[in-house]
């Protein structure tokens, strides 16, 4: 069965692309090719407001009750906002932030329990290996240092690693993990990597997870960045397609996504399509979040926020023409994203990264 986006007026049929990468590839070392020029971001744009400036490739967005920003920043450091006063914080762990590729200083989220202890989720190496952690650090006055470790080994590479967490309406804590570039390892629901992992906030196993003493709430994905649920507690993530075919999915307990067996509107007994689908167009989506019915996606090859609304299934454009785009958060009447151009992968201008405050 074909699935439809509609774009206004008019109707985009979704059909199937070539497997290829999620996003742009990285410039070759000694490529001496410059990329075409492009406007730069207007400071004055009526479209929204820049909170925070020249950050170095940002890649989550964590906020506090008394409206202070915390941004990761995938070479391991944490960039505070406190709404007047930017700082860069140093970050002491016990494995070494390994930035190669995708991998880095990723996800962060705050324990909603301790106004100074956060969840963050990071990529490091051991010998030749690869792999990735989630932890928990807590603020002082001389920056952020790890306290615990909630799991490690979840394998890495230097691409699809995952790396979104969040808090569920349950008070669990969710995370994304990457196939790892090992596209079997997401049909095995025995292996950490190409999952939606859930745990309790001290790591432990929950109890009602779908599979016995197993992290794996959901398997059979390619590259989530994004989750987070609707005003009923129903679960939804944005997932990196082999460039096209990139996926907004409803996610159930113990379901099977389908990567690497079917992609797009393929279908097979046993697994999952989504709820929407890109077809020949790529958005690399990345960071997701709700606000009533409708679902935000920051769009990194794509370069747009895109607003889709589940009950019609239609999808609009809400921002577009400021470079990569790889997460955002909404709260009341405010539409927070990062951009992402300082990553490799884009074309920064003057100014960059910045976080971006829209109207709601």
């Amino acid at each position: 069965m074909k699935r439809y986006i509609v774009l206004g007026l008019g109707a985009v049929l979704i059909g199937c692309a070539p497997e290829q990468e999620d996003e742009e590839p990285e410039p070759e070392p000694g490529d001496d090719s410059q990329p075409e020029e492009e406007e730069e971001p207007d400071a004055d744009n009526e479209e929204f407001e820049a909170l925070i400036t020249d950050l170095d490739a940002p890649w989550s967005i964590a906020k506090t009750d008394d409206e202070e920003f915390f941004i990761t920043e995938r070479s391991g450091s944490i960039v505070h906002y406190d709404g007047e006063d930017v700082s860069r914080e140093e970050v002491e762990l016990e494995e070494e932030v390994w930035e190669e590729g995708e991998g880095g200083f990723l996800g962060m989220v705050f324990d909603p329990n301790h106004d100074d202890e956060a969840i963050v989720y990071h990529t490091y190496e051991d010998g030749s290996e690869v792999f990735n952690r989630i932890v928990t650090m807590e603020r002082s006055d001389d920056g952020w240092q790890e306290t615990d470790v909630l799991l490690d080994e979840i394998p890495g590479d230097t691409i699809h690693n995952g790396g979104r967490l969040a808090i569920g309406p349950d008070d669990h804590l969710y995370a994304t993990t990457g196939d790892a570039d090992v596209e079997e390892l997401s049909q095995d629901p025995e292996n950490l990597a190409g999952n939606i992992l859930r745990m309790e906030l001290d790591g432990s196993v929950p109890d009602d997870n779908p599979f016995e003493d197993s992290y794996v709430y959901s398997y059979g994905h390619r590259n989530p960045q994004g989750i987070d649920w609707a005003e009923d507690g129903t679960m939804f993530s944005s997932e990196h397609g082999p460039t096209g075919q990139d996926e907004v999915n409803e996610i159930e307990a113990g379901s099977n996504y389908g990567w690497p067996e079917i992609t797009g509107d393929e279908e097979a007994e046993g697994m999952e399509t989504p709820l929407f689908q890109s077809g020949d167009d790529t958005w690399a989506p990345s960071g997701a979040a709700f606000s009533g019915e409708d679902f935000y996606v920051a769009g990194l090859a794509g370069e747009e926020l895109m607003r889709f609304d589940v009950e019609a299934e239609e999808m609009e454009v809400v921002l577009e023409d400021e470079g990569r785009l790889r997460d955002v958060m909404i709260e009341g009447d405010n539409i927070y994203v990062l951009t992402n151009n300082t990553d490799g992968r884009g074309n920064p201008e003057e100014n960059d990264d910045r976080l971006l405050r829209l109207e709601n």
